[in-house]
């Protein structure tokens, strides 16, 4: 009699187990060049200097350094930013500027992030100003 009893449950366990899933699929990570640039290339673990205007799906801007007049510097491959930022400035050239349409899992998941809700397409113009 038991047996009946923890069949079901089994089957039951194994149905949520293997058929929903809390992973976030990895997207892709479109990159479009608008100007190719001709200094050094930016590798990783070098540290890169970028001006960027980031904007959402709907063209409402949420960020700009360009703003702040102050450009963005970081190691890249290092993970000190989002995932899609460090795959879409890999190799470009100084003097060039980039697109990056970044999908949720590359950017900041399902998770609020100041102005940015959760699983949001983000949308980046960065321009490479410099590379060491």
């Amino acid at each position: 009699m038991k047996f009946l009893f923890i069949l079901p449950c089994l089957l039951f366990i194994f149905l949520l187990t293997n058929c929903s899933s809390t992973d976030e699929p990895e997207g892709t990570l479109e990159i479009t060049d608008i100007i190719v640039g001709t200094g050094a290339e930016a590798v990783f673990g070098s540290t890169v200097t970028v001006h960027y205007v980031g904007t959402f799906t709907d063209g409402v801007k949420f960020d700009s350094s360009h703003d702040r007049n102050k450009p963005f510097s970081f190691v890249l491959g290092e993970g000190q930013v989002i995932k899609g930022w460090d795959q879409g400035v890999l190799n470009m050239k100084v003097g060039g500027k980039r697109k990056l349409v970044i999908p949720p899992s590359l950017g900041y998941g399902s998770h609020d992030y100041g102005p940015i809700p959760g699983k949001s397409t983000l949308i980046f113009e960065v321009e490479l100003l410099g590379v060491k």
